[in-house]
């Protein structure tokens, strides 16, 4: 007989009992951690006349089911089931013995701690709440294959200490980020998914069917044209946390879709953005480290204090020996001079287009404590105003930390008449066979010929940002259900 045919065959006891296995109500009055804390000076061997209600998994049974270990989110309660503390000790002993570890029970009872100092619960009755059918990996071994913990997240979940904290993490870092905002005058907003138009970053787009409007849309690959949209409404502090949506590769650091922070202040640039990313990234780090001294992929990381600022020209001189402020905007010259230093190109690309090369294969890697990269090329960037000294820059930044990017930034572009050159320009660049280049969105043109005032705008990853703060070096340990291939 199989395990889950034992298991289908203790259910039909159970139900021959006239028990329901799976009832539709239970309610705890306390949780593991709640009862540890508010008896932690019970003494050993004494039972306090408390009568208190938990509920969870049975992750062990020992003496025949007198000592059972229960599991709720906060933890364990030990079970103590006795001849003597049991109301009705031949009917609860009859279902204690078709109890499997994986079965979810109610117990309710005295507190006790035991002569050995284990806090528990002195059962009264033991009620049935969930028969599991399916046996759990081994205690102290969980799911071995790293591709079944993804494939079924709710077993990692039941066995794994390690994934439940790293998501209750996820959860306290975005409820972090979402009340500093909150605190500094934010208003938290809602945007569409679908697009009729895709726009805000360069990138492959998903694109669905709706059958009544008969016409295609684009999952959103970024919220930002209809956040600024809001800005020129009126709305000077706004800022959401959603899903985006690309259709490209899937690596330890890609999920095809994924969540964003993106806000929009009016009347602030992109020096306010890494003032408002550092704080961030620092009170969620303390709140969930109590340091911002933390270690990541074996490297030591300080995110206390000013971030460094380093211009993306300055970084491209340092690691080839080439000025490209000599040869601005000229990109076949920037190509050759880049091809000379084994920088890998195609040979078609500009000036930006260059210089973002060597960043992506000589710099980007060796950023290991935080630094913001700034003040990048006009050409590469559509969306963001222009540098206020150096007309073929722009006012950009991105966070840099262990190799990664973890946040983007604009000192955002207003001016509708360059608003449109630039999308006309990736205009061309789309028809030209770039399909990650922006569209034309005569909307939003139009949305800013009413005026947009000076404003800054800040994107950051959160399913990286909680990577780095929780250690984990792959971005599917931190999403609870990724984007896997089909079982071959």
């Amino acid at each position: 007989m199989s395990e889950r045919d034992n298991r289908l065959e203790k259910l039909r006891k159970i139900e021959g009992l006239g028990i329901n296995a799976y009832p539709n109500i239970f309610k705890p009055t306390h949780f593991s951690k709640d009862l540890n804390d508010q008896y932690a000076e019970l003494e050993n061997d004494t039972v306090s006349k408390d009568i208190v209600t938990v509920a969870g998994r049975v992750r062990s049974i020992r003496n025949s089911g007198m000592f059972i270990d229960l599991y709720d989110q906060q933890g364990k309660i030990q079970i103590y089931s006795h001849e003597n503390t049991l109301k009705n000790p031949e009917g609860e002993q009859e279902k204690i013995n078709l109890l499997d570890i994986g079965d979810m029970i109610g117990v309710e009872g005295f507190i006790k701690r035991t002569k050995r100092g284990e806090l528990s619960v002195e059962a009264h009755t033991i009620t049935i709440l969930a028969k599991s059918l399916q046996s759990l990996p081994e205690k102290h071994h969980g799911l071995k294959d790293q591709e079944m913990k993804y494939r079924q997240r709710y077993v990692d979940l039941i066995v794994s200490e390690e994934t439940r904290a790293t998501l209750i993490n996820r959860s306290k870092i975005i409820t972090s980020i979402r009340n500093q905002l909150i605190n500094k005058d934010f208003l938290e907003v809602e945007t569409p998914a679908l697009h009729a138009i895709m726009g805000g970053a360069n990138a492959k787009p998903f694109i669905t069917h709706h059958n009544s409007l008969k016409r295609d849309f684009f999952l959103r690959v970024a919220p930002e044209l209809f956040l600024k949209r809001l800005t020129v409404g009126g709305l000077n502090r706004v800022f959401e946390i959603g899903k985006n949506f690309r259709n490209e590769g899937i690596d330890t650091t890609h999920n095809p879709e994924f969540t964003m922070l993106e806000l929009y202040q009016a009347y602030a640039d992109y020096n306010d953005m890494m003032d408002i990313t550092e704080e961030l990234i620092q009170t969620a780090c303390k709140e969930i480290h109590g340091t911002t001294d933390i270690e990541y992929d074996g490297n030591q990381v300080k995110l206390g204090g000013k971030f460094a600022r380093r211009p993306m020209l300055e970084l491209a001189k340092e690691a080839t020996g080439i000025d490209f402020m000599d040869i601005q905007n000229n990109g076949p010259e920037a190509v050759r001079l880049a091809k000379e230093k084994g920088i890998k190109l195609k040979g078609n690309e500009s000036w930006g287009e260059v210089i973002e090369e060597i960043f992506d294969q000589r710099v980007e890697k060796k950023l290991i404590q935080p630094t913001f990269v700034t003040d990048y090329p006009k050409d590469i960037c559509p969306l963001t105003k222009e540098h206020r000294k150096e007309e073929s820059l722009v006012e950009r930044f991105e966070l840099f930390i262990c190799g990664r990017e973890f946040a983007n930034a604009y000192s955002e572009l207003s001016n509708p008449i360059d608003q449109k050159e630039r999308f006309e320009a990736q205009v061309s660049k789309r028809e030209s066979g770039d399909d990650e280049a922006n569209m034309m969105d005569a909307d939003y043109v139009n949305a800013l010929e009413y005026g947009m005032p000076p404003t800054g705008g800040l994107g950051i990853g959160i399913d990286r940002l909680v990577m780095l703060l929780t250690g984990e070096t792959s971005i599917r340990d931190v999403i609870a259900f990724p984007t896997l291939k089909d079982k071959s």
